[in-house]
C-alpha cells in the first residue's frame, strides 16, 4: 500500500534541513526522512538522494509492492534513462543505460549489498540470470553515469546495487505465494529474529514458469535452408522461455559483525536459440553461490570508522540438457548433422574479495574516504561436449557422436585474473551551500596493467528549493574472460592483447522543489567511449574474426524525473528520457537503443483500503545501427495495471497485476544485420499475476 507517512516524507523534504546536513548528519537521514530520501552508493556514505554528487534513483520495497512486478528486470524499466531489452540467446535481459548496448551486457555493473556479482565468462551478471526476486529486495539503488571511481570495473554506463532485507527488514515471519500466466507459480517464506544477542533474517523461494511461446518466423536456420536447399529450421516456432528458480539467503549480525550467505539457482530455457536459431528443448543452469564477512565500527576512534570484508563468490553455469545450436538435418559443404548440432559448454568460477575501507572526518569542512583492496578471480574449470570439430575456414564437421573435448580442444581453458586497488575520496564542504566530491581509483590487472579512474562533483544548493550539480567521472570495463582468451572457435577468437574500455561523462543536474508536494528533477549529460572492444575480420590471411579495441562512441540525452502528490490519497510519478548516440566509425546512430522512454504511473488509494497502480510505458525511436537495413524496430505503449488491498489489521495482503493489458506487439531488436532473426523478439503478451503474503 501507499504508506502516508513515506509519501509525505519524499515530497516534503524541506531544502533548508537539506542544506543544513553536515557530511556527519547524513547517516541519521533514512531515520528522519525515510529510504527513499537517502542513498549510499553515491558515496558509499549514507546522504541526502538530491545531493548526492551523482545522478542517482532508489526504489523502496513500498514502492515495489505498489508497483505489482514479479522480478528486479520489470523494476529497471521504471528509472529514467534505462530501458531493458533482450538478447536471443536464453532470452538474457540487457540493461541499456543512456543508449550504451552490447548483447552481453557488461558495461553496467551489479552489485549485491555492495559487492559485484559479476561473472568472468561474458564480464556481466550471467547470461543464465532468471531475474531476481523483489520479496528479497529492502531497496535498489541506481548510479546511471560512471562508478569506476569507487567501484573498477564495469561501473561504466551505470551500477545497481541490490540491497537485500536484513533483520529490521524482516522482522516477524512472513510467507507468500505466486501465481501466473504461462503457468507460473512460486512460493516464498522469510523470517526474522533474534537467538540472543544474534540478529538474523532467513528467505527461501522456489518457482517455475514454463514462459511465454510467442512465435519466431524465422531464424538463422531459415537463411541456412535457403542457400543450401535444405528444410532444417524449426521455424516458425515458438521461443524457449521457461525457467526454474530457487532462491535463499541467510543474514545475520553479532555487533560489529555481520555475515551474509545467498543462493540463487536457475534452470533457463534457450530464448530464440543459443546460435539464433530455434532450440525447444536446451536448458542451462547457473548456481551463484555468496559469502560475505564484514567487520565494522564507524566510530573506531573518534575520527575514524573502519571497514573490514571478506566476500566470496562460487559460480557455475552447466548444460543439462545439452544445446542444439542448430537443428536436425542441417548440412555443411563438410556433411550433414543428422541429429542437429549439439554442444554443451560448461564454466566454474571462484572470485574472492578482500576490501578494507576508512572514513576520516577529523577535519573540519572534509569526510574522507580511503579505501584498498585485492580481488583473486579465477576460472578454475571449463568443460565442452560437442558432436562436431572445425575445419580451418571455421566450418564445423560432423563428428562420432558427443565427445568431451575439455582437455584436448576447449572454447576457453581456465584462467585466473588477480586485481589490486586502491581509492580516495573527499567530501568537501566548501561553503555553506556549496559541496566538492573528488575522488580516483587506481586498479592494477595482473593481465593486461594498470587504470586510472578519477570523479569530480560540484554540489550547489542555489536556493531554498533548488539543488543544482556539475558533475565529471571516467570509468573503464575489463576484457572478459571469453573476450580476452577463447582459442577453440576460430570463427570468433579472443585476443589477449586487449586494453579495457574507456568512457568519459560529463553531467548537469538540477533538482527543484516550488511546492512541498511536487519534485522535479532535470539532468543534461553527454559521454565519450573509446578502445569498445568489437569482433572484426582477422587481417593474416586466416578465416574468422578476433576481438579488437576499435570501437568509438559519443552520445548526449537529457532525463526528466516528476513526482506529484495533489492529495493524501493520490500520487503521480513519471519520468522521460532522450537520447542519442553516435557511432563515430560510420557517423551513424549506434542504434538498438530507444531515442525516447517515458514511464508514468499513478497509485491512487480508494475507499475500503484497495490501492490501484495504472503505469504506462513508451519506447520509441529505436534505429539499426550500421549495416542493418531493415526499417527501425517499431516504438510500443504498454499499459500495466497493479491492485493491492490489505485486510484486518494487515495481516493479509492480496495483490493482482495485468500487464501489457492491451497486448501490445512488443519487440526488442536482433543483431545486426538481421540475418538471423529478421523480424526481431517478440517480448510476452498480456499476463495476468496474482499473490497473497500472510504476516504472522
Amino acid at each position: 500500500m501507499l504508506s502516508r507517512p513515506r509519501l509525505a516524507v519524499l515530497l516534503a523534504i524541506p531544502a533548508a534541513v537539506a542544506c543544513a546536513q553536515s557530511p556527519s548528519d547524513e547517516e541519521d537521514l533514512t531515520l528522519l526522512y525515510g529510504d527513499a530520501a537517502s542513498v549510499t552508493i553515491a558515496t558509499g556514505n549514507p546522504q541526502a538522494l538530491r545531493r548526492a554528487p551523482a545522478v542517482a534513483s532508489v526504489i523502496t520495497a513500498a514502492e515495489i509492492a505498489n508497483m505489482g512486478v514479479r522480478g528486479m528486470d520489470d523494476l529497471l524499466e521504471t528509472v529514467a534513462g534505462i530501458h531493458v531489452a533482450r538478447a536471443a540467446n536464453s532470452w538474457a535481459p540487457i540493461y541499456v543505460v543512456r543508449g550504451v548496448y552490447s548483447f552481453q551486457g557488461p558495461q553496467v555493473l551489479v552489485l549485491q549489498n555492495g559487492v559485484p556479482i559479476t561473472t568472468l565468462f561474458q564480464s556481466n551478471k550471467g547470461n543464465m540470470w532468471g531475474d531476481y526476486p523483489v520479496e528479497l529486495i529492502s531497496r535498489l539503488e541506481i548510479i546511471r553515469g560512471p562508478g569506476s571511481a569507487l567501484y573498477g570495473s564495469d561501473a561504466f554506463s551505470g551500477v545497481i546495487n541490490i540491497i537485500t532485507k536484513g533483520p529490521v527488514e524482516a522482522n516477524g515471519t512472513e510467507f507468500g505465494l505466486h501465481a501466473g500466466s504461462f503457468a507460473t507459480r512460486d512460493a516464498w517464506a522469510q523470517h526474522g529474529g533474534k537467538l540472543g544477542p544474534v540478529s538474523f533474517s532467513a528467505y527461501i523461494r522456489a518457482g517455475r514458469t514454463d514462459g511465454f511461446h510467442r512465435v519466431i518466423d524465422a531464424d538463422a536456420q531459415t537463411r541456412n535452408d535457403r542457400l543450401l536447399g535444405t528444410r532444417a529450421s524449426l521455424a516458425p516456432g515458438p521461443v524457449n522461455t521457461g525457467n526454474e528458480a530457487l532462491d535463499a539467503n541467510l543474514d545475520a549480525s553479532y555487533g560489529q559483525w555481520r555475515g551474509r550467505v545467498n543462493l540463487k539457482q536457475r534452470e533457463v530455457g534457450t530464448g530464440a536459440g543459443i546460435a539464433s536459431a530455434l532450440d525447444p528443448v536446451g536448458r542451462a543452469r547457473s548456481t551463484r553461490a555468496i559469502t560475505n564477512l564484514a567487520w565494522t565500527d564507524p566510530q573506531w576512534t573518534p575520527d575514524w570508522g573502519l571497514s573490514i570484508s571478506v566476500n566470496a563468490q562460487s559460480y557455475s553455469q552447466t548444460i543439462p540438457v545439452p544445446y542444439v545450436l542448430l537443428p536436425p538435418g542441417v548440412r555443411f559443404p563438410t556433411g550433414t548433422f543428422t541429429n542437429g548440432m549439439i554442444g554443451a559448454p560448461a564454466t566454474w568460477e571462484r572470485n574472492i574479495r578482500l576490501a578494507a575501507v576508512a572514513d576520516y572526518s577529523g577535519l573540519a569542512g572534509h569526510h574522507w574516504r580511503l579505501g584498498a583492496g585485492h580481488d583473486d578471480l579465477d576460472m578454475y574449470r571449463t568443460r565442452e561436449l560437442r558432436n562436431f570439430t572445425y575445419a580451418p575456414n571455421g566450418t564445423p564437421i560432423p563428428a562420432a557422436g558427443l565427445t568431451e573435448y575439455g582437455d584436448t580442444d576447449p572454447f576457453l581453458r581456465p584462467h585466473r585474473r588477480r586485481i589490486d586497488y586502491i581509492f580516495v575520496q573527499d567530501e568537501w564542504r566548501l561553503a555553506k551551500d556549496w559541496n566538492l566530491t573528488a575522488g580516483v581509483r587506481r586498479d592494477r590487472y595482473s593481465d593486461f596493467g594498470s587504470t586510472v579512474n578519477p570523479r569530480i562533483a560540484l554540489v550547489w544548493d542555489a536556493t531554498f528549493d533548488l539543488t543544482t550539480k556539475l558533475l565529471y567521472g571516467r570509468a573503464f570495463r575489463a576484457p572478459s574472460y571469453n573476450e580476452a582468451y577463447s582459442i577453440t572457435n576460430p570463427v570468433t577468437l579472443g585476443n589477449p592483447g586487449l586494453a579495457p574500455e574507456t568512457n568519459g561523462t560529463l553531467e548537469a543536474v538540477a533538482s527543484w522543489q516550488p511546492r512541498t508536494d511536487v519534485q522535479l528533477n532535470a539532468t543534461l549529460y553527454r559521454y565519450a567511449m573509446d578502445n569498445i572492444i568489437r569482433l572484426v575480420p582477422q587481417t593474416n590471411g586466416l578465416a574468422g574474426q578476433r576481438y579488437n579495441n576499435t570501437g568509438r562512441q559519443t552520445g548526449h540525452g537529457a532525463e526528466f524525473e516528476a513526482a506529484w502528490a495533489p492529495e493524501r490519497t493520490i500520487r503521480f510519478t513519471g519520468n522521460y528520457a532522450w537520447q542519442r548516440s553516435i557511432d563515430l566509425a560510420t557517423q551513424t546512430d549506434a542504434g538498438y537503443a530507444p531515442h525516447h522512454h517515458l514511464y508514468a504511473r499513478a497509485d491512487w488509494e480508494l475507499a475500503g483500503d484497495v490501492l490501484v497502480s495504472p503505469q504506462l510505458t513508451w519506447v520509441a525511436g529505436r534505429r539499426r545501427p550500421a549495416g542493418d537495413t531493415r526499417p527501425p524496430v517499431a516504438d510500443y505503449r504498454v499499459i500495466d495495471v497493479a491492485f493491492s488491498t490489505r485486510l484486518g489489521t494487515e495481516r493479509w495482503h492480496f495483490s493482482a497485476t495485468v500487464r501489457n493489458l492491451f497486448n501490445a506487439d512488443v519487440r526488442e531488436p536482433s543483431a545486426a544485420p538481421g540475418l538471423q532473426i529478421p523480424h526481431d523478439l517478440p517480448m510476452a503478451p498480456r499476463a495476468l499475476s496474482l499473490q497473497a503474503t500472510c504476516k504472522l
